[in-house]
């Protein structure tokens, strides 16, 4: 190695070096921490009202020197700090909701709500953000622009990013400018805890809802001839559209299509008039998307024709693809090698095919979503109650690496020098 590249890496050594201190402060906070996630956990809300989630928001961050906003729509949280120097913005997010489940993790601060659960961390996300907003705010002046700290309502299917945006959360003129770029964490329980995993391009999948009433005439199950019986139909249907992925799209973009729900019929000896399929469909391309929501409809009504029937096809569109930014997901990787060393931070060599309204946010903004690791240390990953599981449990301590990482991203954005 010659002397400049010598002294180059003891300017890089230099300049990372303070952040490990971040994990330190983190570690200070996470009493704060860890009391705000179980006070969400204990009374979780669905969708994209969340009166109770908000006003526990805002008590954490109401002594911070922050401009905070509302939403007029949905119980959207929008605290913006401004660094002691003129720069650029930047955001990050955390998602606020619940899922529609009864709990039965066994944990002593588990759900106070009948049928609610904070099974996907989002607990975690926003009691995570809250404490780098007071980590930051202590580090006011050394930052060099301003931090958008995004807390949503509605990140599950109810489209809760976007109606932020159409609130005016990414415009020019918005609470904190356009931002640069824009970042978020999202825990998961099949990785080791303080474990960071992300990559360029597409990290998370679009989803459509898939909804197909096929139409016959019913009449004696003993005398099908003088019926035209949809099930039939419906099940050829199921295999057509099973076939056209493998057909239609290319092994090397993949797609998911579902069907989840079949309904037909009320009793043994009647054909029905009509049968129901409803699915789920999953791209990595807005290109493959939107090939499979013509398809979709062509093979449908074909195989109906084919059987005498009609049919009626909805499709319900979902959230777009979530694509990373590669730069802005390499410098998420950068910062969580320095802040937590670069054994925790892993490749991701593939995306998943669940889906995430953070995909608007970086439909305008180049930015990065990464996945923080939150396995309890007595657990294998891979035998963990996934996210969404009503019996999932995240291991706390992972909180601390998600305020560091959160708090070290925005300081390596807005770095005065």
């Amino acid at each position: 190695m010659s002397a400049p590249e010598r002294r180059a890496g003891g300017r890089r050594a230099a300049h990372r070096a303070p952040e490990r201190a971040l994990l330190a402060e983190a570690r200070a906070l996470q009493p704060r921490t860890l009391a705000l996630r179980r006070v969400l956990h204990r009374h979780p809300e669905i969708g994209l009202d969340l009166p109770v989630t908000q006003a526990a928001v805002l008590s954490a961050l109401h002594e911070l020197p922050l401009e905070v906003s509302t939403g007029r729509g949905c119980s959207s949280v929008v605290a913006v700090l401004r660094g002691a120097r003129p720069g650029p913005a930047v955001l990050v997010r955390a998602d606020m909701d619940a899922l529609p489940l009864a709990e039965e993790s066994g944990l002593p601060f588990a759900s106070e709500v009948a049928g609610a659960m904070h099974a996907c961390g989002h607990d975690l996300h926003t009691a995570m953000l809250a404490s780098s907003a007071r980590l930051l705010a202590g580090r006011r002046d050394r930052l060099a622009g301003t931090v958008v700290f995004m807390f949503q309502p509605g990140e599950e299917a109810h489209h809760g990013a976007r109606e932020m945006l159409a609130e005016g959360l990414l415009d020019t003129d918005g609470p904190g400018g356009t931002p640069e770029s824009a970042m978020a964490l999202h825990v998961t329980s099949r990785l080791g805890a303080g474990t960071l995993q992300t990559r360029p391009d597409s990290i998370m999948a679009s989803s459509d809802d898939l909804h197909v009433t096929v139409t016959g005439r019913g009449g004696h199950a003993s005398a099908p001839h003088d019926a035209l019986d949809p099930v039939p139909a419906a099940a050829a249907m199921v295999g057509a559209l099973h076939t056209m992925i493998t057909r239609r799209v290319s092994a090397f973009d993949p797609a998911v299509l579902t069907v989840a729900h079949i309904s037909a019929g009320t009793t043994t000896n009647v054909i029905p008039e009509t049968a129901v399929l409803e699915g789920t469909v999953r791209t990595l391309s807005e290109e493959t998307r939107a090939l499979l929501l013509t398809e979709i409809e062509q093979v449908c009504r074909g195989v109906a024709s084919a059987y005498g029937c009609e049919c009626e096809v909805a499709i319900e569109a979902g959230y777009p693809v979530t694509v990373n930014d590669p730069e802005v997901a390499e410098r998420v990787a950068d910062v969580g090698r320095s802040v937590l060393g670069s054994r925790f931070v892993e490749p991701m060599p593939d995306p998943i095919m669940g889906s995430e309204d953070f995909s608007y946010v970086l439909g305008r903004v180049p930015g990065a979503l990464a996945f923080l690791g939150a396995c309890p240390a007595d657990v294998d990953p891979t035998e963990a109650p996934p996210n969404h599981s009503n019996r999932v449990v995240f291991d706390e301590d992972a909180m601390v690496a998600g305020v560091a990482l959160y708090s070290g991203y925005v300081l390596e954005a807005l770095r005065s020098g």
